[in-house]
């Protein structure tokens, strides 16, 4: 299943990387946020073209939009955002108060629609939230009750959404209705043991951050300070770990021309310092041949 070894891509390091994506157009571009550092990044691997982008707040989560354009989730809104110019125009207001909570994890399904989680920061109460985005209007919630949202991905028949509460351990389960954009029977998909006090970081599994889902149906997930990707079965059986050489993988995503090489975000943000002298890809894209192609990036519509 993996065909390689991993390693990074030969790029600085990002303080929180995360929400990858593939885009085919233009000879393929790699696309991510650095939250904290509130830059978004592409990288075309075929040139090691690079190209970055600072804003004044935080962007969350990032989708391909038409012509070129991309969606993003900022702390303050959602945007529209055309590279050449830097220009950016807002499409909705947050449903939130930004001081305490912003958008986290967010795709488009495969009609377009925008799904993008929250986290309540203070993380002592389940607050956060998902919310729709048609395309026009303003956001809808469609799910809530959870601490940190995380893990949205699709089958590749479009009937079950994943949908995570890092906080909780928690995958979920829900049937999708791909003309309506519905969700219902949300039901735990996989549990990850939590972390006891004063348990050493390396008997930690891991909590389940961002994934993604290959052409088989399965579910990749990263396990945030478990130094591991998991590969789930459709049934949420583990088929696979893929061990990582630093410690907070954040999201993965499939790229490359035949979608078969696993990107993976990761983060250095927080970390101890005896840590990171001991990980200097933390905060790197890690890279590796995978077995198994992975779905395309979903493009959300404006």
């Amino acid at each position: 299943m993996i065909l390689g070894e991993i390693t990074p891509v030969p790029l600085g390091a990002a303080l929180l990387g995360e929400s990858p994506f593939w885009q085919r157009d233009n000879g393929g571009w790699l696309w991510w946020c650095d939250i904290p550092g509130k830059r978004l990044h592409a990288l075309q691997p075929s040139t090691m073209a690079h190209a970055w982008w600072q804003f004044d707040v935080e962007p969350c989560s990032a989708a391909p939009l038409p012509g070129g354009n991309i969606l993003l989730a900022m702390r303050d809104g959602l945007y529209r955002f055309h590279p050449p110019s830097h220009r950016l125009d807002r499409l909705a207001e947050p449903p939130y108060d930004p001081k305490i909570e912003r958008f986290n994890d967010g795709k488009a399904d495969p009609s377009g629609r925008f799904w993008v989680s929250t986290i309540y920061e203070p993380r002592d109460q389940p607050k956060a939230a998902l919310y729709r985005w048609h395309g026009f209007g303003a956001m809808q919630r469609m799910a809530g009750d959870i601490t940190v949202g995380n893990g949205l991905a699709f089958s590749p028949d479009a009937r079950t959404m994943y949908w995570s509460d890092t906080k909780a351990h928690k995958v979920y389960a829900l049937d999708f209705e791909p003309i309506a954009g519905r969700v219902s029977r949300q039901r735990v998909f996989a549990e990850f043991a939590p972390r006891v006090p004063n348990q050493p970081l390396f008997s930690y599994g891991g909590r389940p951050d961002g994934a993604a889902v290959d052409a088989e149906g399965c579910y990749w997930v990263a396990m945030f300070e478990g130094a591991r990707v998991l590969r789930l079965s459709p049934e949420g059986r583990i088929l696979l770990e893929l061990r990582l050489p630093v410690r907070c993988p954040t999201m993965p995503c499939f790229g490359g021309s035949d979608l078969q090489t696993l990107y993976i975000t990761t983060s250095r943000e927080n970390r101890p310092a005896e840590e990171l002298a001991r990980e200097p890809w933390a905060g790197c894209v890690l890279q590796v041949r995978v077995g198994v192609p992975g779905l395309p990036a979903n493009a959300a519509r404006d």
